[in-house]
Formats: structure tokens, sequence, C-alpha cells
């Protein structure tokens, strides 16, 4: 393998045109901003003390930016996987307490474990089991989640933490004669800082702006004095090297969120890099080395005290609008926030909790996919009640099984689609040798005597009873005038030993009906499987065809004479490659 292949920034780096360096020094600077307040806020949400948000925005992403393949993804802290792991967490240890970061810093090595393994072993494909209708379910969920965890900084009262949103709600309607105005007004402050900057340019920081807007609320009007929840003392310096905790019950236990969070964490990173790199065609996304970037940079991060980290949709846009060119930028945002560790942490001393909520609660607000949910009503209403399930799923039992709920519903409708497949009785376009669904067209030619049979799947154990009772079904409607049965095979791509022995089976059970069966457009993986099974040698290659119309013409002409005659007269013997 080659170098470029296993440290992709050594392909940037060698061919670096100066020329890009304004570009990543503005994108660079821009999303560091960004991430100051987001990396603070995340960690809320994530359960641990802010300051920890900023540690997974030094070392990790600098790892990404050497072994990523996509030049603009920004990797930090992100709203969806902090939720992940305070649900994963919150229910082996209490929130807040030493053993509870321990555990979100373990899990952060696990996720990054389980995601370099997948890359190493080229399993990337896994992801592709979370169908799209149940990743906008539970992302619209788990985005209202997210907004009904920082409800209780935006409205200064005091809350149970849950995952549970009835819970959350119940909660929320007892403390309403709570509410401290001072606390929510800097909120709804804070919120209108950031649309509204949004509204002017989206190059603005608005969030740095709301930042600086609360701290300044809280000097100038000692609002902290009043009630308002600041952060109080944050940290200052450069994480230290700490082995993370290592309990094998623990692990165990943590399994199933680590498996969780790994592949929606890596579906989220790899969707976005693909859409920015489509506007970039000097280098290419490869989905196994993004796995292995992303873990190595879990991993290696969760010794500096990170917890999870992945590619971010809003970051990333902003890094590419901002003239991101190369992995230069992230190693510039993870530069300043280093230099923000090293000399500027006692500036965040007086920033409200709200302030964080409301940074929060903008950047999940665009997460609840409204539009996807009316086009699916639209479109297909068996995937807008797969979104709907796993919607209703998440919200009510939780983050985990949301999840759980959703890859079942996915890994359901794979095999309820492969097992009850698009089937066709195919009539002759007039005129052509065109052959099309006679339940869609009008005026197809049919003959009393054939039946012509397309299955639109592979053929394998889950769907053969619906592939005997379909052509059975057919064939009674035909009656006693049917004499040929053709398959027409150009939509099966694989077929399975118990499909094999099904179909000799048939061929057999027809043939004493006196009907025959035939084949077109068999391709060469089946056909293979076909010869090796004996079917071929069997029946004859008579039996098979490159097409439709050959076996429409071959029985025109010889259909009163059954097998006898000696096709090679009349026609060539031809199977698909």
């Amino acid at each position: 393998m080659k170098l470029e292949q296993l440290v992709p920034s050594v392909s940037w780096l060698r061919s670096y045109n100066r020329k890009w360096f304004p570009g990543d020094l503005s994108a660079g600077l821009t999303v560091g901003v960004m991430l100051i307040p987001q990396g603070m806020a995340y960690a809320m949400i994530a359960g641990v003390p802010p300051i920890y948000g900023l540690y997974a925005s030094t070392i990790p992403i600098i790892i990404y930016a050497l072994l990523g393949t996509s030049r603009q993804l920004a990797v930090g802290p992100v709203a969806m996987v902090s939720l992940l792991t305070a649900a994963g967490v919150s229910v082996l240890a209490e929130a807040g307490s030493e053993t509870y970061l321990q555990l979100a810093i373990l899990l952060a090595l696990m996720v990054g474990l389980i995601q370099f393994l997948l890359g190493v072993f080229r399993l990337g494909f896994l992801v592709n089991f979370l169908s799209h209708p149940v990743i906008s379910g539970f992302t619209s969920a788990a985005a209202i989640l997210i907004g009904l965890s920082q409800v209780k900084h935006l409205l200064g009262v005091d809350l149970p933490r849950s995952h549970h949103v009835h819970e959350i709600l119940i909660a929320l309607f007892q403390k309403l004669g709570d509410i401290h105005f001072s606390t929510f007004l800097i909120g709804l402050g804070g919120i209108a800082i950031i649309l509204l900057s949004r509204r002017i340019h989206k190059g603005i920081p608005g969030q740095l702006l709301a930042v600086l807007f609360g701290i300044m609320s809280i000097l100038l009007f000692d609002l902290d004095q009043a009630g308002v929840s600041v952060l109080g003392e944050v940290p200052a310096g450069f994480p230290a090297f700490e082995l993370p905790l290592w309990n094998a019950d623990l692990i165990i236990k943590l399994i199933p969120t680590s498996l969780a969070i790994a592949l929606v964490s890596f579906m989220e990173s790899i969707a976005v890099a693909k859409a920015i790199q489509a506007k970039h065609r000097n280098y290419k996304v490869i989905p196994n080395q993004e796995l292995r970037a992303l873990g190595f940079a879990n991993i290696v991060g969760s010794f500096f005290q990170s917890f999870t980290v992945t590619g971010g949709f809003s970051r990333t846009a902003v890094n590419d609008q901002a003239g991101a060119k190369s992995g230069l930028a992230s190693i510039i945002s993870a530069a300043l926030i280093i230099i923000t560790l090293l000399f500027f942490t006692h500036l965040f001393y007086s920033l409200p909790q709200a302030i964080l909520a409301s940074v929060i609660l903008v950047a999940v607000s665009g997460l609840i996919d409204f539009k996807e949910a009316r086009y699916l009503w639209r479109v297909n209403r068996e995937d807008f009640v797969m979104l709907v399930v796993t919607f209703l799923a998440t919200l009510t039992l939780g983050i985990e099984l949301g999840v759980l709920i959703g890859v079942i519903l996915s890994l359901s409708m794979v095999i309820y689609r492969t097992s009850i497949p698009h089937v066709a009785i195919l009539g002759k376009v007039p005129g052509t040798t065109l052959y099309r669904n006679v339940s869609r067209f009008k005026n197809l030619e049919e003959r009393e005597d054939l039946l012509i049979f397309r299955f639109d799947a592979q053929l394998y154990f889950a769907n053969l009873n619906y592939f005997k009772e379909g052509i059975e079904a057919q064939a009674q409607k035909k009656g006693e005038n049917l004499k040929f049965i053709l398959i027409d095979a150009e939509s099966i791509n694989y077929i399975d030993s118990s499909a094999l022995h099904l179909i000799e089976e048939m061929i057999e059970e027809y043939k004493r009906r006196n009907i025959l069966v035939y084949f077109s457009a068999v391709k060469g993986p089946v056909r293979d499987a076909m010869a090796l099974s004996g079917i071929v040698e069997k029946i004859g290659e008579n039996h098979f065809f490159m097409d439709n119309q050959s076996v429409w013409d071959y029985i025109h002409v010889h259909g009163d004479l059954g097998d006898n005659p000696d096709p090679r007269k009349h026609y060539t013997m031809q199977t698909n490659k």
C-alpha cells in the first residue's frame, strides 16, 4: 500500500499551492471560532464539563486532517454523538461524576477501535443497512430530545435528566412557574443574535457574538448575583495524556452504545464528506479510509481526555464556504483551540449556560426534517411509516432503543422487499421485439399457450414460495391452453442452492403436465450455477435463449413439435454473458 493511501495528507502536502493558504487560514480561523462555543455546548449535551468539548477539538481534529480523505470535512464534537454518549453512559454512572467522565472517554476509545477495525477489514458497507427514512426519523427525534435537554438551562429551572420525551415534558409543565426570567431573556437574546447573524451573512460568527453578549450581560449587570447560572472556573492548559479507564464489565455494557455511535457517526460524517467532495474534483473520498481516520482520531483523542467526535454538517459547510482547500484548515482550527486552552479559558468564567443552550437549540433545529416526511408521504408510504415508527420509538423509548428499532426496521424492509419482490407478466408490443408488463400497457400481444413471467429480484430461499406460487397462479389463469412457460431472468442476478432445487422440481412437475419451461436473458453467474447444478444438461441448452423474442419466434415455428426438433436448424442456442 502506498504512503498516500495510509496517510492521504501526504498527497495535498506534496502538491500544496501557496494560493490555497489564504482560504485555509480564513476557514481554519472561522471554524475554530465556531468550535469554541459549540465544543463547550456539545460537551454539556454529552454530560461532561464544557472544557472537555475543547479537548475534543484538538488532537482528534489534527489526526483526522492527516489521515482523512476529505479536505473540507470539519471533525469535532457534534450534537447527535453527544446525545448518544449521554444516553449510553448515564445508565452506568451519575452525570457529572468522575466515573461518568471516565466512561465517556472510554466510550470514545471503543468507538474509535470499532471504526478503525471496520475500515481495516473494509466493512464500511454496513452503514448501508441504516436506511435514509430511519436515519431521518431518528435524527429528528434526537434533535427534539437534545433541544428539550437544554430547556432547563434556557429557562433556569431544574429538570431531571431523561431521554424520554414524555418524562421531560411532564417535568417541564410542573416547573413552568419557576422560570428564571433573566436567564430566559439571555437565552432568547443568544438565539436572536445567532439567527440574525445568519440572515445577514453566513460568515458572521453568530455563536461567538452570542457568547460575547452573554459574558457582557453578566459583567455589566451582575446577573450571576441575581441567579443566572454561569460556567465558573474553566481549567486552563493542554489536556494531559491519560490512559482511559479499562474495566471489562463496563466495556461489555458499553458495546451496544459504541456500535450505535460508530455507525451513526460514520454515516453522518461520510454523508457530508461526499456532499462537499462533489463540489471539488481534485480528490476522492474513500469510505474505508474515512473509517480508519475517524477511528484513529477517536482512539488517540481518548488518551487526551476527548469524548467521541465525528464530521459535522454545519462546520463543514462553513469550512468549505470560507475557502478551505486542504486539511491545513482543520489544523489551524485545532491550533486556535489549543491557544485558547493555554491562555484564554479564564475569559469564559462569566459565560451563561443559557447562551450555550441557545447555541445548541439553534444548531439542532435544522436537524428536524419535516421536508423528508412530507416527501415520503407523497412518494413512498412504506418509507414514511419507517420514519414515523423510528421517530416515535426514539422519543418514547429512548435513544438506544430508537437506533435498535431503526436498524431492525431497515433490515426487515430489506428482507420483506426481496422476499415479496415485483413480478410482471409480459406481452409483446405490436410491431416490435419489445416486451412489457401487461398490467401497465394496453393492447399487448399475448399467446394463449405461452406465459412470460419476469421476476425482479435475486432468487433465494426467502422468496422461493412467492416465485413458485406466482407462476402457478398465472398458469392456472391460462388454463388448459398453456403449453409453454418462459421465465424472463433478466432481473435475477443471483440464485442459491434452494432455488436451484426448486427450479429442477418445477421443470419436472410442469413436464408431467405437458408444459415446457424456457429461460431468457439468464445472466452469467446464474447460468453458471444452473450449469453446475446439472439443470442445463438435464433440460438441454435449447431451453435457454438470449431474449424473449427468440422464444416467441421459436414457439411460433416449432411449438406444436415440443422438444423433438433440433433447434440448431432453426436458431442458434445462445446464453447471456
